[in-house]
């Protein structure tokens, strides 16, 4: 016989599987994914599918055909049911006005207008609340929603590509023809636009915009557009650049007054030791929960020496430079270590 806890974990699985269905969507909101368990059978499943709409617990029980079930049933929900009114009404209200008797949560929602909130107003109506199940996955699945809300930060990913014997780029000089050397595969340069469209905000600094005029979105995956963030303290950068189009949100970090326009922000700050921090905090403002930093060894630099970074993806190409920009020094532990295409992705984490 399955033991109960394995049975709750079988289903939290399911729950993780459809709350990851949101992904690039849900923003500022949590990825949640619900399931309805009667008599050791699924009645009903759900996902929180975008910011603003149901939410998965909501979405899960719209889907049981028979509401009288839901009076001996179980629902699993990988993160905490809301019980406070946003732009959805509460969760865990709804749970018990429908009289469901069990509820096995992933994790504890961090957010100060639910943590602990919900489950205490689940039990305070007599439901049997199981928390912590698969909750390492449950965290891992939503560690930019959490990192906004502990940290005060976004969840920062630091991303490059190096030649084998450890350069990102040749030395190029600004307004000459040189192109950057092609180090990253197809495969690989299809799963760096997978990435972007999974993070909230994509950062780089002034030398890649001269250097590369980058559009800085999605061309090879479909999702959201990432909002563009560079650095531009003297405003050198001519008007006619890709990354100031207006087709997708852009925010301009300078020192200089310049007037903003539709879509093309421009964000005033002090270019000095705190700049690293003040843009994060001006991020958390805006509810970004993540920045992919894909900027030169300055920017990559900046990050790496104020510890403001959660992961760093490096590429490894088997392309051999021999001389150039010098990557940046990977830190960190080393999480996982993947073969794809003709590179190796080291992926390591700030603990």
């Amino acid at each position: 016989m399955i033991q109960s806890d394995n049975i709750d974990k079988m289903y939290m699985r399911r729950c993780l599987q459809l709350a990851a269905l949101g992904r690039g969507n849900t923003s500022p909101n949590p990825m949640v994914g619900a399931v309805v368990v009667c008599d050791g059978r699924i009645i009903g499943e759900g996902y929180h599918r975008k910011c603003g709409e149901a939410h998965a617990e909501v979405n899960a029980i719209r889907t049981v055909n028979d509401k009288e079930l839901l009076k001996r049933s179980t629902i699993y929900v990988s993160l905490e049911p809301c019980s406070h009114w946003g732009k959805t009404p509460p969760c865990s209200k709804l749970i018990i006005e429908m009289g469901i008797p069990r509820v096995v949560i992933g994790s504890v929602d961090p957010f100060f207008e639910v943590s602990g909130r919900g489950i205490r107003m689940l039990r305070e109506a007599g439901v049997n609340v199981t928390v912590g199940v698969l909750e390492q996955e449950c965290l891992e699945l939503n560690k930019a929603f959490f990192s906004l809300q502990e940290k005060g930060r976004p969840f920062v990913i630091l991303k490059w590509a190096q030649s084998a014997d450890g350069f990102i780029d040749r030395k190029r000089v600004v307004g000459s023809s040189d192109k950057p050397v092609k180090i990253s595969d197809e495969m690989n340069s299809i799963l760096v636009h997978k990435l972007r469209s999974e993070t909230d905000a994509i950062l780089v600094g002034t030398r890649t915009v001269e250097l590369d005029d980058p559009q800085l979105t999605l061309r090879k995956w479909n999702g959201n557009d990432p909002v563009r963030v560079f650095l531009d303290r003297e405003l050198k950068i001519s008007s006619e650049a890709r990354i100031l189009d207006g087709a997708v949100r852009t925010l301009v970090i300078t020192e200089k007054e310049s007037v903003s326009r539709e879509n093309v922000e421009y964000v005033r700050m002090t270019f000095d030791d705190t700049l690293i921090p003040t843009i994060m905090n001006e991020l958390a403002v805006r509810k970004i929960q993540s920045v992919l930093v894909e900027g030169g060894a300055s920017v990559l630099n900046s990050f790496i020496n104020n510890g403001i970074w959660d992961e760093m993806r490096i590429e490894i190409s088997p392309v051999v430079l021999e001389d150039g920009v010098k990557a940046p020094s990977s830190s960190g532990t080393l999480k996982e270590m993947n073969h794809i295409g003709k590179s190796v992705v080291m992926t390591y984490v700030n603990k």
